[in-house]
Order: structure tokens, then C-alpha cells, then sequence
């Protein structure tokens, strides 16, 4: 996944704040006063004190005190030193929102490429059974969970099928040539050569005969 820009701010930061604070343990209170650093940083203000923010708030300054200390001690707050003086940044606290954030999208992404891959395989699996009029083994289905998990897409795989039975061939040995073999030969389209060969870098033209070649059965 590409890295967050903390700096561009290309995810909102209003939302992931409010989407987490409670589990990073931060009070509404808290979470009031980082939202008015926030917004007096965008408006140019370099060190945020809590006279400053008292002026913005109905917060007491030994109250803004308390919280700038726990915010600071905490992790979610720093004081740098910037342009001759010192600085309050929020980076702290966003670069923990962010990765908060990177890891709720990543799990959501797997959620999704699991069912996006069990309602392919299950798709599959009755598409199979029917052509081939009979009850896939435990075996045979895992077998095209792994074609699935090569990259071959369900209409690679429902093409090879037709291919096989077309050529009056049943088994999943046969399928998978057909599968191998397309795969070559689209990759030597693209690329010029192809990965599953083990001799292109010998012999290209032999590659390619080989790749344009039918497979031979051995059932």
C-alpha cells in the first residue's frame, strides 16, 4: 500500500480523528482542544500555548495546561524547533491515526478479496459440476481455489474447461496444460518471453513454437 502523505494530508484528518480517538483513548475534552490546535495551525500560528487557546476556548488556561501536558506525554503532541523558534505539531498524532488507518483499510481489503475469492470459487465449483455432470472431489475444488490464487481469472478457467471438453478431455491435469499454455502464450505477447518457460532465454523462436504447440495428453 502506498505510503499516507502526513504532510498533503490526502486522507482527511477530521475523520480518521473522530473514527478512533475513543479506542487511542482520548477524551472529548482532548479531542476538542486538538481540533482547535489543528485549526489555529492552519491559520499560520507556530506554538500553540494555553493562553492562546484560551482565547479560542471556554477552557481555563491551568485546564489547556493539563491537557497539552497529557496530549504531549502521551505521544500525540510535540514542541520543534522550526524558523528561529519552537513549533507544536500534530504529526505525532497523525502518523498514529494513519497507520490506525492503513491497517482498518488493509484487513477491509483481505475481508473483501476473501469473499470477492469464495464467491469466484463457489461460482466455479457449480459452473464445474454441471459441465462435467458430477460432484467435485475435495481435492478438485482446492485445485481451483489455487488457479484462482495464480491469477487466472473465472472466465480463463470456464474457457479452458470448454477448450478441454471440446477436445474430449475431462481431467483437471488436462485443463491445467490448457491454463499453462495460455499463460505462456500471453506472456511472450507482452513481455517477449515467459517466466513458466524454462528455455526462452536459449532459444525465443523454440519458445514460441512450444507455446503455440497444443498440449499433448497424457491421460
Amino acid at each position: 500500500m502506498a505510503n499516507i502523505d502526513l504532510h498533503g494530508e490526502g486522507v482527511d484528518f477530521s475523520y480518521i480523528l473522530l473514527d478512533n480517538y475513543k479506542q487511542f483513548g482520548i477524551s472529548e475534552t482532548e479531542l476538542s482542544v486538538i481540533f482547535m490546535i489543528d485549526h489555529l495551525l492552519r491559520q499560520g500560528n507556530g506554538l500553540i500555548t494555553p493562553d492562546l487557546l484560551s482565547l479560542k476556548m471556554n477552557l481555563k488556561t491551568h485546564e489547556l495546561d493539563h491537557i497539552l501536558s497529557s496530549l504531549y506525554n502521551n505521544g500525540y503532541l510535540s514542541f520543534e524547533t522550526a524558523q528561529g523558534g519552537m513549533q507544536t505539531s500534530l504529526l505525532p498524532l497523525k502518523e498514529k491515526l494513519y497507520k490506525a488507518f492503513e491497517r482498518t483499510l488493509a484487513k477491509d481489503r483481505a475481508n473483501l478479496h476473501s469473499e470477492q475469492r469464495a464467491s469466484a470459487l463457489k461460482r466455479l465449483n457449480d459452473y464445474f459440476e454441471k459441465r462435467l455432470n458430477r460432484i467435485l472431489s475435495p481435492l478438485e475444488n482446492d485445485t481451483l481455489g489455487k488457479w484462482l490464487d495464480s491469477g487466472y481469472s473465472e472466465e480463463e478457467i470456464r474457457d479452458c474447461l470448454e477448450e478441454a471438453l471440446n477436445q474430449r478431455k475431462k481431467s483437471f491435469k488436462s485443463i491445467e496444460k490448457i491454463l499453462h499454455s495460455g499463460r505462456i502464450r500471453s506472456d511472450i505477447a507482452k513481455e517477449g518471453y515467459s517466466g513458466l518457460s524454462d528455455n526462452w532465454d536459449q532459444d525465443i523462436e523454440r519458445t514460441i513454437e512450444i507455446a503455440k504447440a497444443k498440449w499433448v495428453d497424457e491421460d
